[in-house]
C-alpha cells in the first residue's frame, strides 16, 4: 500500500485534516512537521518545571525533598493517564493508516469511558493511602510537607486525565499544532501562578500544586472546547451509539497496560533510587536527585516530542503494513534526536555550576550546589544515548507490541539502573558517586540493547513483506 495516500481515499463525509496528511505522507518530513510543536511545547512546559522548582527552592532544602518525595506519586498518576494515552493513540493511528474512520470514533469514545473509571479509581486510592505511601518511603521529617502536595495531586486527578488524553487523541490524528497551543497556555499559566499560590497565599508546597492543576484544568478546557463544542477534528465522538467491544479495549489495553507498567517502573525507580541515596547520603541526596532530573526533563525534552510523533506515524504506518516507512521513520528520528542531544549535553556539562546555583541561591539550600552541579555533569552523559532506547519504544508501541516497549524499560530502569548505582556505591566503594554513575550506565546499556531489539524487530517485518512469509 502506499504511504502517501490522498484525502480523496477517505469518504467525502470523512475527508482527512491536515495532520493526517502529514501523518500519512514522507515519514522524514512527519517526524520534522508533527515533533517541532511538540518539542517546543514540552520544552515550555520542562521550562516551567524548572520554574516551579526555583520557586519550591525558595522555601528551603526540606521543601525540594518533600517535592522530590512527592514526585514518584505523581509520576503513578501521570502513568496511568499516560499509558491510556499512548494506547488509545496508537489504536487510533492505526486505524487512520487503514482508513477506518469509524473504527477511529469508537475507538476515541472507549478511550474516555475507560478514562471516567480510572479517574475515580485513582482518586479515591491516593486520597486513602497518601500518608502511608510517604512514612515508607523513607521521608522521615519531610513528610508533612510531601503530604500536603500529594494530596492535591491526587484530588485532580481527572483533570490530569482528561487533559492529557484530549491531548494524546489530538496528536493521534497529526494535530500537533494544537496540542502545543494547549501545553503551552498550561506551563505559561503555571508560571505565573505559582509565586501566587505559594507565597502571595501563604500555601507553600501546597500552592506549587494547585497552581498546577488550575492550570491543567484550563489547558483542558481549550481542548474540550476543540474537540466537544466546535468538533473540527478529525476524530468525533458518538456517545450515543456507545457499545462495549472487548477488542477495541483489548487493542487499547495491549499497549496503554505496558505503556503505563513502563511509567510506574520508572516511580518505582525514583523510589528505589530514593531510598538508596537515604541510606548512603540522607534526604539532601533527595534534594540533588530530584532537581537534577528537573533540569535533565528539559535536556530530553526533544527527544520526547520526537517520540510522541513517532507512536502516530508508525502506528499509521503499521496500519497500512508500510514497514519500511517505520523503519526509515526510525532511524531518521534517532539521527535528529542524538544531534539534538549531543549538543544540549555540551551545554548542560559547560553550565552546570551557573544551572545548581540558580535553584541554590537560597540560605538553606546553598548548601547542596556541589554535588547538584557534580550531578548535573555526570547526567550530560547519557542524553544522546537515551534517543536510540526512547524513540525506539515508540517504534514498539505504535506497533501495538505493547509488552515489548515494557520488556526494555525494566530491563533498563528497574533492573539495570538501581544494580549499577548499588554495585558502584558499595562494592566499588563510591559512596554517592557510584549512585550517580550507576544511574547513568544503567541507562546507556539498556537504551543500546532496545535499539537493537527493535532493529531485529522491523528488519524481519521487511523481509517478511518482501519475500511474502511469516516474520
Amino acid at each position: 500500500m502506499d504511504s502517501a495516500k490522498e484525502d480523496t481515499e477517505f469518504p467525502a463525509h470523512d475527508r482527512a485534516t491536515e495532520g493526517v496528511g502529514i501523518l500519512l505522507g514522507d515519514p522524514k518530513k512527519a517526524v520534522i512537521k508533527l515533533s517541532i510543536p511538540i518539542i517546543v511545547a514540552m520544552s515550555v512546559q520542562t521550562i516551567y518545571s524548572l520554574t516551579d522548582t526555583f520557586w519550591v527552592a525558595g522555601l528551603g532544602a526540606d521543601a525540594l525533598a518533600a517535592v522530590g518525595f512527592a514526585f514518584p506519586f505523581f509520576v503513578i498518576q501521570m502513568a496511568l493517564t499516560g499509558g491510556l494515552g499512548v494506547g488509545g493513540g496508537a489504536a487510533i493511528s492505526r486505524r487512520i493508516g487503514a482508513r477506518d474512520k469509524a473504527g477511529v470514533d469508537n475507538v476515541a469514545v472507549h478511550i474516555f469511558v475507560i478514562m471516567l473509571v480510572l479517574t475515580i479509581a485513582l482518586t479515591i486510592l491516593g486520597l486513602a493511602l497518601v500518608k502511608d505511601l510517604f512514612m515508607y518511603s523513607g521521608a522521615g521529617k519531610t513528610t508533612g510537607l510531601g503530604v500536603e502536595y500529594a494530596r492535591v495531586i491526587f484530588a485532580g486527578s481527572f483533570v490530569f486525565f482528561f487533559t492529557n488524553v484530549a491531548n494524546s487523541i489530538l496528536r493521534s490524528e497529526g494535530d500537533s499544532k494544537r496540542t502545543m497551543q494547549a501545553m503551552i497556555l498550561g506551563s505559561v499559566l503555571n508560571v505565573v501562578l505559582d509565586p501566587i499560590f505559594i507565597y502571595a497565599l501563604g500555601l507553600g508546597v501546597a500552592g506549587a500544586a494547585i497552581a498546577t492543576v488550575v492550570s491543567y484544568a484550563i489547558s483542558g478546557l481549550l481542548m474540550f472546547y476543540w474537540l466537544f463544542v466546535k468538533k473540527d477534528t478529525y476524530v468525533s465522538f458518538r456517545f450515543g451509539s456507545f457499545k462495549f467491544d472487548k477488542a477495541i479495549v483489548w487493542d487499547i489495553f495491549r499497549v496503554g497496560i505496558p505503556s503505563s507498567i513502563e511509567q510506574l517502573s520508572l516511580a518505582l525507580t525514583a523510589l528505589a533510587m530514593n531510598y538508596i541515596i537515604v541510606t548512603i547520603s540522607n534526604t539532601d541526596g533527595v534534594a540533588v536527585y530530584a532537581t537534577a532530573w528537573r533540569v535533565a526533563s528539559i535536556a530530553v525534552a526533544p527527544l520526547i516530542g520526537i517520540s510522541i510523533s513517532l507512536v502516530s506515524i508508525s502506528g499509521a504506518a503499521f496500519g497500512e503494513r508500510n514497514f519500511k516507512k517505520a523503519q526509515n521513520a526510525l532511524i531518521y528520528a534517532i539521527k535528529v534526536g542524538f544531534l539534538v542531544e549531543t549538543a544540549i549535553a555540551v551545554v548542560v556539562y559547560s553550565f552546570a555550576p551557573g544551572i545548581a546555583a540558580v535553584f541554590t541561591s537560597t540560605e538553606s539550600a546553598a548548601h547542596i550546589a556541589p554535588e547538584l552541579t557534580r550531578l548535573l555533569k555526570i547526567m550530560a552523559v547519557f542524553y544522546p544515548a537515551v534517543a536510540f532506547g526512547m524513540l525506539s519504544t515508540s517504534i514498539f508501541q505504535g506497533a501495538g507490541k505493547g509488552t515489548s516497549a515494557l520488556i526494555t524499560t525494566l530491563l533498563r530502569s528497574l533492573v539495570m539502573t538501581p544494580l549499577f548505582s548499588l554495585l558502584f556505591a558499595y562494592e566499588f566503594g563510591w559512596g554517592l558517586l557510584g549512585v550517580w554513575w550507576g544511574l547513568v550506565t544503567g541507562t546507556v546499556i539498556g537504551s543500546l540493547i532496545t535499539f537493537l531489539w527493535a532493529q531485529m524487530y522491523l528488519r524481519c517485518l521487511v523481509n517478511a513483506r518482501e519475500n511474502e512469509n511469516k516474520c
